[in-house]
């Protein structure tokens, strides 16, 4: 038994070592306020309890007490702004009011709580150096002191439960922080639809309930006619308002359950599910056309648009994978070189169905033994000074009934057709040869070569080998070949692409991982996976102008990359403040249209051997050396 004044220290002991408990628990900033208060007044004593957070701005924000009455006394003080509590808070200093009803520096209070039958009262600070939380308070019915153990015993308390009041807003706040990431990494920033991420993941979870349900589906692939003249008469805030608009309209039109997300630019894809029949889709992709109707308003201006739509439709039975993207693509490129034409065309007659894929395929086939695939080359440069340092391959093919084809579809078809191991060795060693060439003309023209390799190929037995062979073949020098990946290994099987990725850094050659944040973007994988280079993608610097909050995140990416010792490449880089963007973070490379579109393999040779580089936007490599030497 604890006597009059006295503290009890058993029961201290207690306390303290339940709150010692929620240091290694989920418990809530509210739970652990009303721990404190209702075991206070089995420590102290005194009559009740209460505790109230404060706000930077001095509101309230949270209030726990142990009965009734002491949450009216500290309701009372936050309305009248006036307390024990409010003076505890601000000063940093306990407050001791032996007899409410003399006391003289809270006269609104004292004369309100007094004759609510409060006789003292005792305040604590809950603050951390200059971390400022709020305020514990005793009340007693009675007039008189606290004896110096009882005060000692509440400030104890009052100051643990501040240490863990912080230790769980930290963690409340890096839950928010995560789930607000997590949001972040599978929605588009611009117009919080689902990004390309999170689609291939719904689309992995379709194909699955297809496998059980055989039930078709779809994926449409809308992409906005001349989109490019809004942003060229309009600008390109008026731009992103018509994608957020089309975004809301789209939204709109689109049957419940079905996945709409924007997957780059002016490109939106439909995932549809549980399809009685292909004349399902019909009528989306005809709802979908027809909500283009109607003009945008945007800021007081009548916008008219329209969109393309190509569908890639898997029947009963059929295989339901992100390889319908392509198709949907490739679709809709189709209805789009009609239209130029001037010819009427269908979604039924450019499906790409599962007997025209096999054809394609054979055609690649052939194009892989004979003429039709070519290759083209997109300089990276130094942005600080414009100074080549990289290539990458881009691969070309031209079909001969169907002309040039988009390379995401020819990518699909070859994985899709068995042909992309093929495929990616015929343009590895083609690259390596005209590298080799180009060295040999010039050897202080040196530059890296940059090859992209699918996650299909990589996955593939024996690439490491492969790989190698064309090295030897060619005699390209291994130090000077980067190989990159996309973030699709890391859902596909990282620890096999970790093991694959380290075979091939084994000969020498280096990484980079391409398109850093338009997908799974997953910072924990940078420290796992074997990589060399982070390609930040140009979504980043094409969302905001390359400034605002779209260089705060390309900032805080680079900062990251560096830290794990990656260089970075900032792809995107289309305009003047794009470039000033990539020197100010810091970007080792830069990539993009405001240096040079992809050119031919003949262009290019043309330009690294003096032919038109006057008027190139970058600086070949021997015109730095010679520079060097001058010095």
């Amino acid at each position: 038994m604890k006597g009059p004044g006295m503290v009890d220290d058993r029961q201290l002991s207690a306390v303290l070592s339940e709150f010692a408990y929620t240091i290694a628990t989920d418990f809530s900033i509210a739970s652990i306020l009303d721990h404190l208060v209702r075991q206070i007044v089995h420590v102290v004593p005194v009559t009740s309890a209460g505790v109230t957070l404060i706000e930077e701005d001095g509101h309230p924000h949270l209030v726990a007490a142990s009965n009734d009455a002491a949450l009216r006394f500290e309701r009372l003080q936050t309305e009248l702004s006036d307390g024990p509590c409010v003076l505890a808070h601000g000063s940093g200093a306990a407050v001791s009011v032996a007899d409410l009803s003399v006391e003289e520096r809270f006269p609104r209070f004292a004369t309100a709580a007094s004759q609510a039958g409060l006789g003292s009262v005792f305040a604590f600070p809950l603050n951390h150096g200059r971390v400022r939380l709020g305020a514990l308070d005793l009340y007693n019915e009675s007039v008189g002191s606290l004896s110096a153990d009882a005060m000692s015993a509440a400030q104890t308390l009052a100051n643990v439960a501040t240490a863990y009041l912080l230790n769980a807003r930290t963690r409340e706040e890096a839950h928010q922080s995560s789930d607000q990431m997590r949001h972040l990494a599978s929605h588009d920033a611009l117009t919080g639809l689902p990004n390309r991420m999170l689609l291939l993941q719904r689309i992995d979870h379709a194909a699955e309930r297809a496998r059980r349900s055989h039930a078709p589906a779809a994926v449409l692939f809308v992409d906005l006619d001349r989109f490019k003249s809004i942003n060229d008469t309009y600008g390109h805030d008026m731009g992103d308002e018509l994608l957020r608009a089309v975004g809301v309209r789209l939204t709109d039109v689109v049957r419940p359950g079905d996945t709409l997300a924007r997957v780059y630019g002016d490109e939106f894809v439909l995932l549809c599910e549980d399809l009685r029949d292909q004349s399902d889709v019909d009528r989306v992709s005809e709802r979908i056309r027809r909500s283009f109707d109607p003009p945008f308003t945007l800021d007081g201006v009548s916008v008219s648009i329209s969109a393309s739509v190509g569908v890639a439709y898997a029947g009963p039975g059929d295989l339901v994978s992100g390889a319908l993207i392509a198709e949907a693509d490739q679709a809709m490129y189709q209805i789009k070189r009609e239209s130029a034409l001037g010819r009427a065309t269908s979604d039924l007659d450019s499906l790409p169905s599962r007997g025209r894929s096999v054809a394609l395929g054979r055609d690649l086939r052939a194009a892989l033994t004979g003429k039709g695939l070519d290759v083209a080359y997109q300089p990276i440069v130094e942005p600080a000074n414009g100074v080549l340092s990289a290539v990458e391959v881009l691969l070309r093919w031209t079909h001969p009934v169907e002309g040039p084809m988009p390379p995401a579809s020819v990518i699909a078809v070859a994985e899709r057709t068995g042909v992309v191991s093929e495929l990616g060795a015929w343009v590895l060693e083609r690259a390596c040869r005209d590298w080799v060439r180009w060295q040999q003309d010039d050897p202080d023209g040196a530059f890296d070569l940059a090859v992209n390799i699918s996650t299909v190929q990589l996955m593939a037995p024996d690439v490491a080998g492969e790989v190698g062979r064309i090295l030897d073949r060619t005699a390209m020098v291994p130090e000077r070949l980067v190989l990159e990946v996309t973030e699709s290994v890391l859902v596909e099987d990282p620890e096999r692409a970790r093991l694959v990725l380290l075979d091939l850094k084994a000969l020498g050659v280096r990484v980079a991982l391409d398109d850093f944040g338009a997908g799974y973007s997953s910072l924990s994988y940078l420290n796992r996976l074997p990589i060399d280079i982070l390609k930040i993608d140009r979504q980043h610097i094409e969302s905001n102008g390359g400034v605002g909050r779209s260089s705060e995140v390309i900032s805080a990416l680079t900062t990251l990359a560096h830290a794990l010792g990656l260089q970075v490449v900032i792809e995107g880089v289309e305009t003047k403040i794009d470039r000033l963007t990539a020197v100010q973070v810091g970007a080792e490379l830069a990539q993009g249209y405001f240096y040079a579109r992809p050119v031919a393999a003949a262009d290019l040779e043309a330009l690294l051997r003096g032919a038109g580089a006057s008027t190139s936007p970058f600086r070949l490599p021997r015109q730095r050396a010679r520079s060097l030497r001058r010095r």
